[in-house]
Formats: C-alpha cells, structure tokens, sequence
C-alpha cells in the first residue's frame, strides 16, 4: 500500500481559464475512514474552485475541531491554513478577514465543532455578516470520540450503540436564517451535482454563506436507524435543482410550476431547469422557515438553496474599513500618529 499520490497526470487533462489543472487544487492524501462523506465534501470544494478559476495562494482555509475540521489538508494545498481550537473558527475568520479581505475565505466545521462548544461564535459570526463560506460537515455525531450523538442528532434516532437520543436537535440552516444568515443552503455529500453549484455560489456570494452538508460517518452513524445515514437521506431528500452561472448578461426564462425548460448559457451549453409545484420565494426569510419547518414535520429533507439575500452589507461595509490588506501598508499608514487618534476620539465623544 502507498501514501503517496501519483505524480503523473494526464498531458490532456482540462484546464481552466487561469491554465491550472484540477490536481493544482488538491490536498495530501485523507486519513479519514473509506467511504467517508466529508472527502466527497473536499472533491466539491476541489472541482468548485477549479471552474471559479480561483488563485490557490488567494485562499484562507480554517476550521477547528474534529473529523471535518482535518479536511482542509485534503484540498488546495497552496493555499493559506489555520487549525484553530475547537468551535473558536469563527473568531480566528474574522480576524484573518479583517485584516486581509482580499483572501477567499473558507470555513470547514462539523456539528459538534458548530452545534455544540462553537455555537455561541457561530451565532455572531452569522449575525455580523463576515465575508465568507462556512461549510458543516454535518454527520450527527463525534466521529473523534468514538460516536456519541451530536446536538444535530434526530429526536428518536438510535446510535450504533441502539441508544435512542431523547433531545431536540439544532437546524443550523434554519438558526442562520432565522439570526440574519445572507446565504443559506443544505446538501448532501453524496449528490455531487448539487453540491458543487452550491459551494461556486456561497463562495461568490459577498456576506456570510452558510452550507449545511449533511455527511454521513461511516464508522459510526450510517446504520439503518441513523437518521444521517445514506440509506436514510438518499430515502428523504428532496433536492432543489440548483446551477450556477458567473455573472455575465442577464438570462431570463419564463415558465410554469411543474414543467422543465431549457435555457442556452453564454458558453452555448444547455441547463434544464424544473420549477417545483410547492416553489417559494427563497428571498423571503419567512418563507424560506416555513417551507424548512414544513419539510422537518413531514420528516424530509429539504435541500438547495434554501435562502439568499442579495446585495447585502458584509461586515467590512459596515464598519468601513480599508480596502487594502493591513499587510501591504506602511508604517505611516498603519500608525498615523497621536493627532489621528485624537480625531478619532473626538467622533466617539
């Protein structure tokens, strides 16, 4: 057996605009146990900065504690790194991001990381609207600590142990709406189809992006009572068709609930969209917690985009900080001197 990933690629392997490979976007070789959701999740994240053309060395990759906070060794390797403790993400995000806004931000967190010790961190990073795409990779348990139920766990749903969890669980897609999220969506990290465009969308969305990947563990949850199994979403979910295309001239189509409709894409390729008959509008905030409430009691999973808000103030707006990155200012600029400062101080008065 070899850890070592083969050096030979394809001379005829697809570029994108930038000239790179997809391989230039890889990572090391997963530790993670075999058939693992969350390296379906890093393949996404791959092939979705790959078709975004985006600069490896532009990236800022974080995370915390727990099998999903070890991904971001498995993707873009020639990008920035930060393992933080655990559910203290958000707080290295936002300085990383406030010093340097010129980065694409990527966030990799898990449920217990998100739910449990960082849901406080994750509530205002939410509400503060931070410049970036957190992505949970949501399994239901810690995968580190031998499979105990995690606060995302279903009331009634058994662990491998057959314990059944009698307490409530947390939707996160449903708290980031519901405090002010301005990108939410859920996938699943067995439909790749739909995860990609998702993971291209929050990462061009400008304001928090939030994903709740659902992921099943392997090793502990994916047996036929856990609810956060394969055999269990791929049973309730109900995806919304989602594609995603780059900001170029305007395409409209028009066309009724229930029916398919082509569209021709600037590149000349074909997208068939289908209008579901229960469509809400997933700019409304209010909808958009009906239409998930609604889903939940009818015990399914809903899917896609979930809810966006367009055009939104990220946090940079609204403080009004510099545009440039701390690090490519001067001494001058960075410490202008007593008299600022007392200008400064005079506005707080």
């Amino acid at each position: 057996m070899t850890y070592v990933k083969p050096a030979f690629r394809h001379p005829d392997a697809p570029v994108n605009e930038l000239g790179r490979t997809r391989a230039e976007y890889e990572g090391g070789l997963s530790t993670l146990c075999a058939g693992c959701g969350h390296d379906s999740i890093s393949a996404a994240i791959i092939d979705a900065c790959f078709e975004l053309n985006i600069e490896p060395h532009k990236v800022a990759k974080l995370s915390g504690i727990g099998c999903s906070s070890k991904t971001p060794a498995y993707f873009l390797s020639g990008s920035h790194s930060f393992n933080s403790v655990h559910g203290r993400m958000p707080s290295v995000a936002t300085g990383a991001n406030l010093a340097n806004r010129e980065l694409t931000y990527i966030g990799i967190s898990g449920d217990g990381d998100t739910a449990s010790i960082g849901l406080g961190q994750f509530a205002h990073v939410v509400r503060r609207n931070l410049n970036m795409t957190y992505i949970v990779e949501n399994n239901g348990c810690y995968g580190l600590t031998k499979g105990q139920d995690s606060a995302t766990m279903d009331t009634g749903a058994k662990n491998k142990k057959g314990d059944i969890n009698l307490y409530s669980p947390i939707d996160l897609a449903r708290l980031a709406i519901e405090i002010g999220a301005t990108f939410v969506g859920r996938s699943f990290s067995g439909d790749k189809q739909q995860l990609v465009p998702l993971i291209k969308a929050a990462i061009s969305h400008r304001g928090f992006a939030l994903l709740d990947v659902i992921s099943p563990c392997v090793t502990f949850n994916n047996h036929g009572e856990s609810t956060k199994s394969y055999e269990h979403v791929r049973k309730v979910n109900d995806a919304m068709p989602v594609d995603f295309v780059p900001m170029k001239e305007e395409i409209t189509a028009t066309y009724d609930s229930g029916t398919t409709f082509e569209v021709c894409m600037h590149d000349g390729s074909v997208v068939r969209l289908y209008k579901q008959d229960n469509d809400y509008d997933i700019e409304d905030r209010h909808a958009a917690l009906e239409a998930t409430s609604h889903y939940t009691q009818e015990g399914k999973i809903l899917t896609g985009l979930l809810y966006i808000q367009r055009d939104s103030e990220e946090l940079h707006d609204q403080l009004g900080t510099t545009r440039r990155a701390l690090n490519s200012m001067d001494e001058n600029e960075l410490c202008p001197g007593s008299r600022f400062l007392d200008s400064i101080n005079a506005g707080l008065r």
